[in-house]
């Protein structure tokens, strides 16, 4: 990737990114610290800033002097190492002093500038604050030096080791694919490729955020520069074959004699691996587009059906012998779905299965079970991605039934090819494992039952149910009348503020009511609980 690695011995990561930033700072450059650690704001100036990427659906949010001093109280970014000193940071082991928290620390920095101002006048404090400040002087003088941000280690800034440029392609890519970064993967190529999708991402409202982000472009800031330029130069490489790479027999079967001769052939085969393509991913809502049959490695058959009802049913009645034979295996992956779905068309699957999403569930449950990562595994081979067949989820992600004919056989087949290919590799694992009797014993049986539990689903009294949530209703209604009757007064019961304001504003149930770190009055399941209690 490029990314130079600095790893002076002795020195934190907190060190070496103060040091390289002030170093950088001096020779002219704006700095920005990759960080949410709150440490980092004691090294904050006009030229450094801290960037913490978006996340979770929130913008970027950078920091810089304002943020700071409004996070921390104080009037200069340096006076964030005496707040932590004088609070602590549990996170980094800092004690700090006893007894001092946020609130109070703000109000010592504002009242007396430092932890050493504070310590040269204990005498205007009062009480208990007083002594827990005097006994712990040394603890607190401790405190600070630990949350000091060293800015002179023995390393030296090069700004041509932070210059954005083209990583290994080939190298990264395979380090991706040993380690099964898939994600990683795909988020690698669009980014350097130039191909990621050019939504604008968005800062956090803050003065310093929006500053620099208007310097970048409206409403979108880049560490990489604000012209959004990408070196288009990085391709998807991969060591795994392909459709493309490895030679193959995928035929779609015609009506007629072809059919005919296809039927006499599947009937003498005492194993095969079939799978449906079908309209939906929801099985009882599914209508077949084809069913694909492999029983040789890079060999298989498709056979489309027509979109019209009654005439898909009259091409799946040539095919009931086989799906109903008790002689032949049938392999598939999620044998269930299938099952499900040719049962609309009155085809019950009979005779031995063998599912290898289940198989590989008994060889290794840790891993994930789709085909694909089965494929990649174990195969070597990358199959043709859906997205590519149908585009992606939104409005104009295509059918399986608007995919080209020869399209679908390519995909179909290959998934049919590479379960059967799969099923060869799972066996002699299963009993290695010594969990083939589990497979066939258990595993297999419960399939069929599950399957045939989903098909008759349950009876529902939906008359008893409608009755139900009428009374509920009713229920409701009346307890929120009581409770307001209690009160005093009507308000939005929902609302933890309006709640905890009665209870304890108004009502004054509690005598020093908990409160949440916004100020607000706590109404958590423990409170409410405890009040419920108490006060019968």
């Amino acid at each position: 990737m490029h990314i130079p690695s600095v790893i002076p011995e002795g020195w934190e990561a907190d060190d070496i990114i103060g040091t390289l930033s002030k170093q950088a700072e001096k020779e002219g450059y704006k700095v920005f610290m990759v960080t949410p650690d709150k440490d980092f704001g004691q090294l904050v100036s006009e030229n450094i800033f801290m960037y913490r990427p978006a996340r979770m659906g929130n913008g970027i949010e950078i920091r810089g002097i304002p943020e700071v001093q409004k996070r921390f109280g104080v009037e200069r970014p340096d006076q964030v190492i005496d707040y932590l000193g004088m609070m602590g940071d549990a996170s980094d082991n800092i004690p700090g002093f006893p007894g001092v928290g946020d609130k109070t620390a703000k109000k010592f920095i504002e009242q007396f500038g430092s932890l050493e101002g504070l310590l040269e006048n204990t005498d205007q404090l009062k009480g208990k604050m007083k002594e827990k400040i005097i006994e712990n002087a040394e603890l607190g003088r401790l405190s600070k030096k630990l949350a000091t941000i060293c800015t002179d280690c023995d390393v030296t800034f090069n700004a041509e080791d932070y210059e954005l440029s083209v990583p290994d392609s080939e190298a990264v890519q395979k380090i991706f694919e040993e380690l099964e970064f898939r994600r990683l993967k795909e988020q690698f190529i669009k980014i350097f490729s130039g191909e990621e999708e050019t939504t604008e991402t968005q800062v956090t409202s803050t003065e310093t955020a929006q500053k620099i982000a208007a310097s970048a472009g409206s409403g979108q800031f880049s560490l990489f520069g604000g012209d959004g330029a990408s070196p288009a130069t990085i391709k998807n490489t991969s060591s795994r074959n392909t459709i493309a790479d490895v030679p193959h027999a995928y035929q779609s079967v015609a009506p007629g004699m072809a059919m005919k001769l296809f039927l006499q052939n599947l009937m003498k085969q005492s194993s095969v691996c079939f799978d449906t393509e079908t309209t939906s991913i929801n099985p009882l809502e599914a209508e077949l587009v084809g069913i694909a049959f492999s029983w040789e490695s890079t060999k298989g058959f498709y056979i489309p059906f027509p979109e019209e009802r009654e005439k898909a049913k009259e091409l799946i009645e040539e095919l009931r012998p086989f799906f109903e034979s008790k002689d032949i295996e049938k392999i598939g992956q999620n044998l269930k779905y299938d099952i499900k779905v040719l049962d609309k068309y009155n085809i019950k699957v009979q005779g031995k299965f063998f599912d290898t999403m289940l198989a590989h569930y008994l060889i290794n449950p840790d891993m994930r079970h789709n085909m694909d990562v089965l494929s990649e595994t174990y195969l070597n081979y990358t199959p043709i991605s859906i997205t590519e067949l149908i585009g992606k989820k939104g409005k104009n992600q295509l059918s399986m039934r608007e995919v080209p004919p020869d399209k679908q056989t390519e995909y179909a087949v290959e998934d049919a090819d590479i379960t059967f290919q799969l099923a060869q590799h799972f066996r002699p694992e299963l009993a290695e494992a010594k969990t083939d009797d589990l497979f066939a014993d258990i595993e297999i049986p419960l399939l069929k039952v599950l399957a045939d539990m989903e098909l008759e689903g349950i009876n529902l009294d939906i008359e008893f149910l409608k009755s139900l949530s009428k009374d509920l209703e009713n229920d409701i209604a009346n307890l929120e009348q009581k409770i307001y009757q209690a009160a005093g007064e009507e308000f939005n019961i929902g609302s933890p503020k309006q709640l905890g304001e009665i209870l304890f504003d108004k009502m004054k149930l509690v005598d020093k009511p908990k409160k949440t770190k916004t100020g607000q009055y706590s109404t958590a399941e423990d409170v409410l609980s405890y009040l419920a209690k108490t006060m019968k």
